[in-house]
């Protein structure tokens, strides 16, 4: 059962389509979720949206991607923070509408998609830095987060022009404008 879903999620054809549709399918869920944005699963969800915003905020300030191998900021500390942000920023947004079943079902969906996502970017970044990875990948955790840096990595780093040059700002206002847009209807539309 599981060969078959990685299968799935490592098809190429089904890639191609669902990275055309990405944006159109995000809006459209992005408007239902709003939409239905129940009140007293606001606060809880901005809380969980947030704190991986946070994640990925961080990460964008620490992230020259194919230029420097990132092992600073919390890359220091697990080697794909950006898909835990990710994860948690998502997991919010679909606890807006208070339905159990969704963010066990993402949890699942996102599972593989993040396992497949990552054994594929493995394979591109082991070439691209060599040794240097192959260390790095010894050192720190591929999901769940070591509690200290590795040797080298320094988690207080945040960098201003990485940030800004990984739209990093851009992120964070669509975030903000989401959540501004489903507090409006969860609060004062109905």
């Amino acid at each position: 059962m599981a060969t078959g879903v990685h299968g799935l999620f490592n098809n190429p054809a089904l890639r191609r389509t669902l990275v055309r549709l990405r944006v159109p399918l995000f809006v459209l869920l992005g408007f239902a979720l709003i939409w239905y944005a129940k009140r007293d699963w606001f606060v809880p969800a901005l809380a969980v949206s947030l704190f991986g915003e946070a994640i990925q905020l961080w990460c964008f300030a620490s992230l020259q991607k194919n230029e420097v191998l990132a092992a600073n900021g919390p890359y220091a500390m697990v080697r794909n923070p950006m898909y835990l942000g990710r994860y948690f920023l998502l997991l919010g947004m679909l606890m807006l509408p208070g339905n159990a079943w969704m963010p066990w079902v993402f949890t699942v969906v996102y599972y593989f998609y993040m396992v497949n996502r990552v054994r594929r970017e493995e394979a591109l970044l082991a070439p691209t830095f060599g040794d240097a990875y192959a260390r790095y990948c010894a050192a720190v955790p591929r999901f769940l987060p070591r509690l200290t840096p590795h040797p080298g990595g320094r988690i207080a780093y945040f960098d201003w022009g990485t940030f800004v040059r990984n739209h990093g700002l851009r992120n964070l206002a669509q975030v903000a404008a989401f959540y501004a847009l489903a507090g409006y209807f969860a609060f004062l539309a109905r």
